[in-house]
């Protein structure tokens, strides 16, 4: 069994080829490891569990997405790191932009911070499953290195930056602290989720795409593109509007000539 994997080292980027056939391994992690001890002690990855629950062995294989704990090598797979993050060597990438959206959904906010003598509300447990799903989050950065959307546009927040904001938005506990000018410190309210709203609309909800590759990789089975979906209704409801729906560039041939046809014709 031969793996080839996309090699980063010195400021040169290389495909190398392995075989693996005499190694006794079950998982790709495994055969990484084992290449690692008796091929080639140069090969850099991360890791961490190693039972799939916090994501730091993530690379794509085949052009998709997978946790390498998890996965079971096949003859002739490639091996590459991650997508829109800054290689580090061979396979270890650094997660700390795209984990640095998460700071942007919430820049100035206090979660669940009330004064001590307002209770938090306590949760049913229909409240309580609305979002259990998202908070299983591993940030494992699939979904974000699977996102189409990054490649032309890389300020989005990506998936798992939005998935976290529905998770919050669905919470009846979650709390923005009032301005600092505001001397009523006490009249906060459980439901203001305006601010949090705020944060997705530029670069956010209304660039994403609706592929629904983020879904198809998620180890955990979360899937941003509902939540997506479903931030845009609440936005909707809110007063937003999709700002691409009166940008004058939407529809022009940088998107396909107005949709195949031609704004200068007579037709």
């Amino acid at each position: 069994m031969t793996l080839t994997i996309r090699r980063h080292q010195e400021g040169k980027s290389y495909e190398e080829a392995f075989d693996v056939a005499s190694l006794r391994v079950t998982t790709l992690l495994e055969a990484l490891y084992e290449i690692k001890a008796k091929l080639d002690g140069t090969l850099t990855f991360d890791a961490g569990c190693r039972s799939g629950v916090c994501g730091a062995c993530t690379v794509r294989i085949n052009g998709r997405e997978t946790l390498a704990c998890s996965y079971k090598p096949q003859d002739g797979d490639h091996i590459e790191p991650l997508n829109y993050h800054s290689v580090q060597r061979d396979l270890k990438v650094d997660k700390e932009k795209a984990q640095e959206t998460l700071k942007r959904i919430l820049p100035s906010s206090s979660i669940f911070h009330l004064p001590s003598s307002i209770p938090l509300p306590p949760l049913t447990a229909e409240e309580e499953a609305r979002f259990r799903l998202q908070t299983d989050c591993i940030l494992c950065d699939s979904c974000y290195s699977a996102c189409p959307v990054l490649a032309v546009n890389p300020d989005f927040l990506g998936p798992f930056a939005l998935t976290r904001a529905w998770r919050y938005a669905t919470d009846p506990r979650y709390v923005m602290e009032e301005s600092q000018s505001d001397s009523n410190q006490n009249s906060s309210l459980f439901t203001p989720h305006s601010s949090l709203l705020d944060t997705v609309q530029q670069n956010g909800i209304w660039d994403c795409t609706l592929c629904g590759e983020c879904t198809a990789v998620c180890p955990q089975h979360i899937d941003p593109k509902s939540d997506i979906m479903q931030l845009r209704g609440e936005s909707l409801k809110a007063g937003y509007t999709n700002p691409n729906l009166s940008n004058p560039g939407f529809g022009t041939p940088d998107f396909g000539g107005g949709f195949g046809f031609d704004p200068n014709s007579n037709f």
